[in-house]
């Protein structure tokens, strides 16, 4: 006998990259050389001082028990110093700052703090795929919203008043954003932090990519009064190469970190102490790391512009973060050009349709390879 899922999960389907992932493995166990420009997991490792400080933490024999809900008050203040040195932005590290495991444990930590069975949720169109997932597991509807090329993949505030936003709970942004690699300014942030004000919408900004080739980093909390309607989401995975290690962080109004802790306390018991300490050490960085870094990823990227120059592709060379999101020439659709891309020339390139219908004519390819293997792939393309 089988016992019935809940109904909630007819609403989602399993995650994109879990399922293509597993065709990808399998065309690797049959010797396919498969070259996997999908994935925004960061290939480079962590600072050498954050893998020194996570190993002789572990190795005290006291610290293996259960940690604080709410993480170690030197972690936040950590979290609260890289905020004020790097943004400009003052948080109380007691009460405006929870560390979280991986901001994607965020999503849905917020979501059920937030959200009741019936409200709506405004998410981008394209997007990541979590928000609206998230969104249907707790009951809530998503309502897309669309990020277009001619508005520079921003909200459209004129299109966002005509509609009927009187069930709407949270709005999420996502800038820099992923996919397009579009920042976000302060004149546009203000203007959406007035629009959640007028009515009443939690606005949560997804912000971990802004320290990958980008030369200005910005956090909507710089704005004024943005803590009255505003949640930002950060994590370490991309800026310091920390993706396995599941280190993020919600900031905020200390109303509303109340609230989360609420569910995430009854969701685990506290991120393991030497995981923290390494954190701390990342978090004091200083900025030639991210020099360094990026000197790394503009080679990279500069050659996957010549391999979306030779699939005929059009970009924005102003474009932050670790992807390249592209169009595709006319005529062409993202699902199968990317799997004529797998199949014929054993390169894995994200289809754009998988972060909404604005994203069908678009690619996003990751700057998480070698050189050699994107100079591999360039020549699979051109020979």
């Amino acid at each position: 006998m089988i016992i019935a899922a809940a109904n909630r999960i007819a609403q989602v389907s399993e995650y994109y990259f879990s399922t293509k992932l597993k065709e990808v493995a399998a065309r690797k166990a049959l010797g396919k050389p498969i070259i996997n420009l999908g994935i925004g997991s960061p290939d480079l490792p962590p600072p050498k001082a954050v893998i020194a400080a996570l190993e002789h933490a572990a190795e005290n024999p006291t610290k293996h028990s259960y940690q604080s809900y709410s993480g170690l008050p030197t972690l936040r203040k950590a979290m609260a110093q890289f905020y004020q040195n790097h943004f400009a932005v003052s948080v109380d590290s007691k009460n405006e700052i929870l560390p979280l495991m991986g901001s994607k444990e965020g999503i849905m930590h917020i979501s059920l703090a937030f959200l009741n069975a019936g409200d709506q949720v405004l998410i981008p169109d394209p997007g990541y795929l979590t928000y609206a997932s998230v969104a249907k597991l707790v009951g809530a509807k998503p309502i897309y919203y669309s990020l277009e090329e001619n508005n520079n993949f921003l909200p459209n505030l004129e299109a966002l008043e005509a509609m009927d936003l009187s069930r709407v709970k949270i709005m999420w942004l996502n800038y820099p954003n992923m996919p397009t690699g579009v920042q976000a300014n302060k004149t546009v942030f203000k203007k959406l932090i007035a629009f959640a004000k007028k009515h009443k919408i939690l606005l949560v900004n997804d912000n971990p990519y802004s320290f990958v080739l980008n030369k200005a980093p910005l956090s909507i909390l710089e704005l004024p009064n943005a803590k009255d309607v505003t949640l930002e989401l950060n994590s370490l995975s991309k800026t310091f190469n920390m993706a396995g290690w599941r280190i993020g962080m919600v900031l905020g109004n200390q109303k509303y970190i109340q609230q989360i802790l609420k569910v995430k306390s009854n969701m685990d018991s506290g991120m393991f102490y030497a995981l923290q300490q390494g954190a701390i050490k990342a978090l004091e960085t200083d900025k030639q790391w991210f020099e360094n870094q990026n000197s790394v990823y503009e080679k990279r990227r500069k050659i996957v512009w010549k391999l979306l120059d030779a699939l005929a592709c059009s970009y924005n060379k102003e474009q932050v973060g670790l992807f390249v999101w592209a169009k595709l020439p006319k005529g062409n659709r993202s699902e199968p050009f990317c799997d004529d891309l797998l199949i014929n020339s054993d390169i894995f390139i994200t289809p754009g349709f998988i972060f909404g219908a604005n994203g069908s004519d678009y690619i996003r390819v990751s700057l998480c390879a070698s050189t050699a293997e994107l100079n591999e792939a360039l020549k699979r393309i051109t020979v």
